[in-house]
């Protein structure tokens, strides 16, 4: 059984400098006037946000807010795994693993680790290909491979009975990793979950629920071009998201605009370590393979199943289709928040995950 090492996040000063340097000499491109957000990220915006990066944020304050929580590193299947591992002070709470997505990290969740572990032991990995993980090294790392470690992770912790939760790629990794431990996972808790075009046995759907399958037909069949390029090209994207800051926060920080509340409260400084992130670690292009690895369809989740919406989010989903698939036990529709709900509303999310597992009586 390979070792757990506790793990220190330390940047070497010599990266600071380089990406330093790097945002003093960004070769910027022209914009058009008049066209806003229509074309993607406007110039004056992004060059805000570097300014930020490079004059005013702090990457040390950061790094020592991650430094608070005990993290530790392993290798499972051949890869390192690094995660978070915060204990309840209640020796008998129930472990719960928390699965970020892209473009986020472990920090999606330091807002809830608080109010969680007083009733959970927190484990929050970072996906193998993101973050403090490190790149890949090999094909294969789906979302179904990803489960398969998170099982081998909680075992080696010692934990037998455990729930999970996640978002975005989160979402798919917790199902799938209902399905590869289904006698160890008591529940999956997530805050998006794709619910396709129905089959021949369509049920009734409410005009509200007809809206929202519509936006997610509109948005199956014009896929957009973030994740088209990570399904096809993500070695192609990689040399430019990893090669310039700007590239990077560019393709980051728009997505924290278009798929967050308009009144959401995350900070420029949640972003910019977010990216900071991407960037120190160099993962920008093997964490865009998992849209190549990963296939498409429906993720079979065999253990019961909680729903959040958010009105911002990417999609919403639609709880008749839903249930066609899974077996939901609790469904809730937030009056705020989107697609980073641990950055967005931890308070409202943090409350409904301890919501669903007292629901299935765990306690």
């Amino acid at each position: 059984m390979s070792a757990i090492t506790p793990f220190r996040v330390e940047i070497p000063q010599a990266d600071l400098d380089d990406l330093h340097d790097r945002l003093d000499r960004v070769r910027w491109p022209d914009d058009l006037p008049g066209v806003g957000w229509d074309l993607g990220i406007p110039l004056e915006r992004t060059r805000e946000l570097a300014t930020y990066w490079r004059e005013k944020f702090d990457w040390r304050a950061q790094e020592a807010a991650l430094n608070r929580y005990p993290q530790y590193t392993t290798e499972i299947d051949g890869q390192n795994v690094h995660f978070l591992h915060v204990r309840s002070a209640n020796p008998g709470a129930l472990p719960l693993v928390l699965t970020h997505g892209w473009p986020g990290s472990v920090l999606e969740f330091l807002d809830v680790i608080g109010p969680l572990s007083a009733d959970f032991h927190l484990v929050i990995p970072s996906i193998p290909g993101f973050g403090f993980s490190g790149p890949t090294h090999s094909k294969g790392w789906d979302i179904h491979r990803v489960a398969r470690a998170w099982a081998a992770l909680m075992k080696r912790l010692g934990y037998q009975r455990y729930g999970a939760h996640g978002g975005d790629w989160g979402s798919g990794i917790s199902r799938a990793l209902g399905a590869v431990a289904p006698a160890h996972v008591v529940g999956v808790h997530l805050t998006y979950l794709v619910t396709p075009p129905p089959g021949a046995d369509e049920p009734s759907l409410s005009p509200g629920d007809q809206a929202r399958l519509a936006k997610i037909k509109q948005l199956q069949a014009r896929q957009p071009a973030y994740q088209a390029l990570h399904a096809t090209r993500p070695q192609t994207i990689s040399y430019a998201l990893t090669d310039s800051p700007a590239g990077l926060l560019a393709w980051i920080a728009e997505k924290f605009t278009e798929w967050a509340d308009p009144r959401s409260t995350i900070t420029l400084d949640q972003i910019m370590a977010d990216v900071s992130i991407y960037w120190f670690t160099a993962t920008a292009g093997s964490s865009a393979r998992l849209a190549n690895e990963s296939p498409r369809g429906r993720v079979p989740c065999p253990v019961p199943v909680g729903v959040v919406v958010l009105p911002y989010d990417i999609l919403q989903s639609v709880r008749p289709l839903a249930e066609q698939d899974y077996d939901i036990v609790h469904w809730t529709e937030f009056d705020r928040g989107g697609h980073f709900s641990g950055l967005e509303v931890p308070d409202l999310l943090a409350a409904d995950i301890r919501d669903f597992f007292h629901k299935l009586q765990v306690p």
